[in-house]
């Protein structure tokens, strides 16, 4: 149906207040050029807008202040708005999906305000020793409680690479981690560096099924527990060893490194550090393997001007890099060469979906857990909205291979 559609009443109904006439015009304005699907608005008076055309996505809007928060907040009001309640869908996914394919186009057009904001000052993200550990603890000490919930038996909080649709979510971690391994040739007399080593899931596969020796990094608490548990039930801790320390300050040597999507996690300023603290752990001849979440390269310096929603509320501290920009970070800082890129985003979509099926599954234990509604719905648009933009390719997903030239 065409953006011009007529304003639906539901029977009864009076004058448009003139708070939602003000709305009505903006969405006309901002949705007017909808491609790709059907965005039904329904108004809190009941009045429902529709725009553009093909399959119907749906937002309910239950108060005004949602048009308030856009226009002072943008995006990031969007997200805010939802957790507050004042909005509903009933199909979050294709919601996103829908918003997400437009995107671009809607910031074509809208020019002279892109301009406007990308013109603000860039943040200075401070990201040190304290200002780390407090963020990693801001997310990944929620509980382990609540990640046992939602992931799978390996507790990997990262994109898994699926064969098939009939593989269980803990067969496409495994299969995640065997390619790390892999890539990076493991044998038992290796001694692998983990970077952010999560709760344990590939320390435990790495030397259970190749060998080697792992020593795991983590500035959470929690996670460090649980993984020391994990290790000394499977009878392996003489392999294994879980540090809570910073890799900025970590001494050693090693033949291997992994990283598997805490390079987010460190923000702009640290990229060529966090190169450089890899070229110094590798002896020669080692190798490295980092796998990462990242930003196209043609979205990149607009999304860097300012912290959007999910790490004003979710990862304190992030910012997705880019390819170019990891490259050339990593080029500045070290003599790490940039072998080999495997793409892997589009299985981070059905990762998600997953994670989101298990919350869902198990939300009654978690409000048993003392998580109340507003963090309920703040989970629910994190995981939705980043499996949507994975499946839309907003977002990739990456394996890269790290060597040095010569070696």
């Amino acid at each position: 149906m065409s953006s011009r559609a007529a304003l639906r009443r539901e029977p009864g109904a009076g004058r448009l207040p003139l708070a939602e006439w003000i709305a009505v015009t903006l969405l006309d304005r901002a949705l007017g050029h909808l491609d790709g699907g059907t965005l039904a608005v329904t108004l809190p008076d009941g009045s429902t807008r529709e725009f553009g055309h093909g399959p119907v996505a749906d937002i309910q809007v239950h108060s005004d202040t949602l048009f308030r928060r856009l226009a002072t907040r943008g995006k990031v009001g969007f997200g805010e708005s939802y957790t507050a309640g004042e909005w509903d869908t009933s199909d979050l996914p294709a919601l996103f999906e829908l918003l997400l394919r437009n995107a671009e186009a809607a910031n074509r057009r809208h020019g002279t305000i892109r301009r406007i904001l990308d013109a603000r000052p860039r943040p200075n993200r401070r990201n040190g020793l304290l200002r780390a550990r407090h963020n990693i603890a801001y997310h990944y000490d929620l509980g382990n409680d609540l990640f046992e919930r939602m992931l799978d038996e390996t507790m990997t909080y990262s994109c898994g690479i699926f064969a098939s649709p009939d593989d269980t979510l803990a067969d496409a971690q495994r299969r995640k981690y065997r390619r790390i391994c892999d890539e990076l040739e493991l044998g038992p007399d290796d001694h692998v560096l983990e970077i952010g080593c999560g709760w344990g899931g590939f320390a435990l596969l790495a030397a259970t099924e190749y060998g080697c020796r792992v020593t795991g990094l983590t500035l959470s608490a929690e996670q460090a527990k649980f993984a020391r548990h994990r290790i000394a039930e499977a009878g392996i801790a003489d392999r294994i060893t879980i540090v809570e320390e910073d890799y900025r300050v970590h001494q050693g040597s090693y033949t291997r490194v992994a990283s598997i999507e805490m390079l987010e996690a460190i923000g702009e300023k640290q990229f060529p550090t966090y190169f450089a603290a890899i070229d110094r752990l590798l002896i020669p001849g080692g190798r490295a393997c980092v796998q990462t979440i990242l930003v196209p390269d043609n979205r990149y310096d607009r999304y860097r001007k300012a912290p959007d929603w999910i790490e004003q509320y979710i990862f304190p501290g992030c910012l997705i890099p880019s390819l170019s920009a990891l490259a050339a970070a990593a080029t500045r800082s070290s003599s790490l060469l940039l072998s080999e890129v495997h793409e892997i985003g589009p299985h981070y979509a059905e990762t998600l979906k997953r994670w989101r099926e298990q919350f869902d599954a198990k939300l009654d234990e978690i409000r048993e857990l003392g998580y109340d509604e507003r963090f309920v719905r703040t989970w629910h648009f994190y995981l939705t909205f980043c499996e949507a933009a994975f499946r839309t390719r907003a977002l990739r997903n990456v394996q890269l291979t790290l060597r040095r030239p010569f070696e």
